[in-house]
């Protein structure tokens, strides 16, 4: 088993390693066939193809070269363990008080464009408020890696090429868009600003919160959480649904009965922990006890991660759209109990 300080770090990069779900291949560390500067070019290529200036081009390469502390970092990541550490530790380091009450505090900064935000896109503040306090303690640390050396940096090294390649045209293209180079700071992964989003999920889902023109994720509250909800929104969240309720489950109870036999296109290794999908109504009656209100025509699935006796869920369609954000039910789960103590 990997030491628990190693799986947190994992789990706390976000969304970026959300994103990095292509199986690990063998064959595709092997060492790139071109030097980095030629490699550059062949990018180069590329964003001219999708409209990226030339200018824009000339700037971002000017001077660009490897770095080591990207490559090293990423080659660190732990491989999946078969026995997943247990989930309650990793919790109440989560969901503790001071990242409750920061939530609270930063809910009330925003309270006042929250309702309009919430029509719009159908998420709970609670939920955006949760999302940015799980990244980046709400604002607090953000990543100062340059993103255009980073994401050039893992597109060519290789193993997750198509992935990074996207994500480094996508940063160019928001340079071509004026986002200044000095903004360009995140994670070495490529996740930045407030939510700690990609350079492709910014460019599909940044939100204009206050309406002043632009979409600053990296300094206005307001586009934070606005952009959040919109990435929510196109992840399918359903409005009025909750993510998930703790349950009661009877001694004795028959998982065997319950197991799911679907096989999850992505983020198979969460799915397969979780039961198969059920009314709440006919989880009533087998037994397992919601401990608080959901209606019984919910569809729901069942998950007790540190086995018998320990603490229950019912999660529902909006845990999933969680996942999507980051593939981790350390993540998901941590993320649903704050927002409910922000708001409680």
């Amino acid at each position: 088993m990997k030491s628990w300080s190693f799986l947190r770090n994992a789990v706390t990069l976000g969304l970026a390693i959300a994103l990095l779900t292509p199986p690990f291949r063998p064959a595709e560390a092997q060492a790139p066939p071109m030097s980095f500067q030629s490699y550059l070019q062949v990018v180069a290529a590329r964003a001219r193809s999708e409209g990226v200036r030339e200018g824009t081009i000339t700037q971002a390469f000017a001077g660009l070269t490897e770095n080591p502390r990207v490559v090293a970092l990423d080659r660190q990541q732990p491989g999946n363990s078969n026995v997943p550490p247990p989930v309650a530790p990793y919790l109440r380091t989560h969901v503790d008080a001071a990242r409750i009450n920061r939530g609270r505090a930063a809910y009330d900064q925003v309270r006042g464009v929250l309702p309009g935000i919430e029509r719009t896109y159908g998420v709970p503040g609670k939920m955006m408020l949760a999302i940015w306090g799980h990244e980046t303690n709400y604002g607090s640390y953000t990543g100062d890696f340059d993103l255009v050396r980073s994401l050039a940096t893992l597109a060519y090294e290789g193993r997750r090429r198509q992935l990074f390649e996207g994500e480094f045209i996508a940063v160019l293209k928001m340079l071509d868009r004026g986002v200044p180079r000095s903004r360009l700071k995140g994670s070495w992964a490529g996740a930045f600003g407030n939510p700690q989003f990609l350079p492709s999920v910014y460019l599909r889902t940044a939100a204009d919160g206050d309406g002043n023109g632009t979409t600053d994720i990296w300094n206005s509250q307001a586009d934070t959480v606005a952009s959040i909800a919109n990435y929510f929104r196109d992840a399918g969240w359903r409005t009025g649904e909750p993510w998930g309720v703790r349950a009661s489950v009877p001694a004795g109870f028959s998982w065997p009965g319950v197991q799911s036999r679907l096989n999850p296109p992505t983020c198979s290794r969460v799915h397969e922990r979780h039961s198969g999908w059920k009314s709440v109504g006919e989880w009533r009656r087998l037994g397992v006890t919601p401990l608080a209100t959901i209606r019984d025509d919910t569809m729901a699935t069942l998950f007790q991660p540190d086995g018998p006796g320990t603490a229950a869920f019912l999660l529902t369609g909006n845990y999933r759209v969680i996942l999507q954000y980051n593939c981790s039910n350390y993540y998901a789960l941590s993320v649903g109990l704050l927002a409910d103590e922000i708001a409680r």
